[in-house]
């Protein structure tokens, strides 16, 4: 059956209903000619036949806003918003008022978990490393948000380009194309990118907000986002090229004894800066962290990130190649020591396009 269907037989708002898809509560199913998500009938008998359904699972997926979640927690609204600030608390959606302004929601699950992991931050002075933080200028609200909404939609899917496209979409197109330099594959993601978190609809400033806060826009996230893009992106190219104009539109895996490409001899010189820079950030994040977040029932651990978290750790995938070009080239951190396109040659008697 149809998404606002389902969300009518399990009595859910259509916007409960994304929540919970999105905590994975409940299971979609894609038609294997593509289309929209389809709900199967066994998983609305799955949902039904859980205890104390309809109302333990509209609990679950219960958002609440500043003032509320304030009077659940027993503090100010002031001090909640320092908390969501600092990135102790990580917001579940969002929606636009009509004074254009983001209003943040949280799960209230998720603050009922807060109160039992840290019930030494909502009484008395708040501590050092949460005052530095706000002090510094810390919002880390839209960047905990993106980071929850990016693990999830990876959690979905198993082909390597659409993980890519996943984590393209965090980019703007000038990023995009300084670590993605071929055309055809750029279109091919363009293609792949997951639809916008809230749907097409809505006036254009709405749609620029939301366009917006998918995209990352601190540094240490930009570089992070580019890092683990890269690596993905290696491993899709192992797997299949991105089609191209002409070509036969049936893509193939490489067969499995097909050799990988020699890695190019001059990155040789970039091996030790680049593990330098990953021990860099990695400290850097482990200084930022704060107290140790516990789970939250019915959220994977992965998802929930550390109170004002660093970017999060790199999404290694499986049998990924090894970079031509050292990593702090393909980040666009040093000069690169040879083209990609060098090893990606276009067929015969066609040039890419922007070439």
């Amino acid at each position: 059956m149809a998404v606002s269907t389902a969300a009518q037989e399990v009595g859910l708002k259509r916007g409960e209903f994304a929540i919970a898809v999105h905590l994975g509560l409940i299971h979609l199913m894609v038609p294997p000619g593509g289309g929209r998500p389809m709900v199967s009938r066994d998983e609305i008998e799955r949902l039904r036949s859980q205890d104390g359904f309809p109302e333990a699972l509209r609990e679950r997926v219960r958002t609440v806003g500043t003032a509320e979640g304030a009077r659940q927690l027993g503090i100010s609204p002031d001090r909640f918003t320092r908390f969501a600030r600092a990135g102790c608390l990580t917001p579940i959606t969002f929606y636009l008022n009509r004074y254009r302004a983001i209003v943040w929601l949280y799960l209230a699950d998720e603050l009922t978990g807060f109160v039992a992991r840290e019930p030494q931050l909502l009484t008395g002075r708040s501590p050092g490393w949460l005052r530095d933080r706000l002090e510094g200028g810390a919002d880390c609200r839209a960047g905990n948000w993106r980071s929850r909404r990016v693990e999830r939609l990876l959690s979905l899917t198993e082909d390597p380009w659409a993980r890519v496209a996943v984590l393209a979409d965090t980019l703007d197109p000038v990023q995009l194309a300084e670590v993605v330099d071929d055309p055809y594959e750029r279109a091919y993601l363009a293609r792949l990118r997951p639809g916008p978190a809230f749907g097409p609809t809505g006036p254009v400033w709405a749609r620029e907000t939301v366009a917006h806060l998918m995209r990352a826009d601190e540094p240490d996230e930009l570089l992070w986002r580019r890092v683990n893009l890269i690596m993905e992106l290696d491993n899709a190219r192992e797997v299949r090229p991105a089609p191209r104009p002409g070509s036969d539109r049936r893509v193939f895996p490489s067969p499995a004894g097909e050799r990988a490409p020699a890695p190019d001899p001059r990155a040789d010189a970039d091996a030790d800066a680049d593990a330098d820079v990953g021990s860099k950030f990695q400290s850097r994040s482990r200084s930022r962290s704060g107290p140790e977040s516990g789970l939250v029932p019915g959220v994977p651990s992965s998802v929930l990130p550390d109170p004002c978290p660093g970017p999060g750790p790199v999404h290694t995938p499986t049998g990924a190649a090894e970079p031509v070009v050292g990593l702090l080239a393909r980040i666009g951190l040093r000069r690169r020591t040879s083209r990609e396109a060098d090893r990606r040659q276009s067929p015969p008697g066609r040039a890419p396009f922007g070439g």
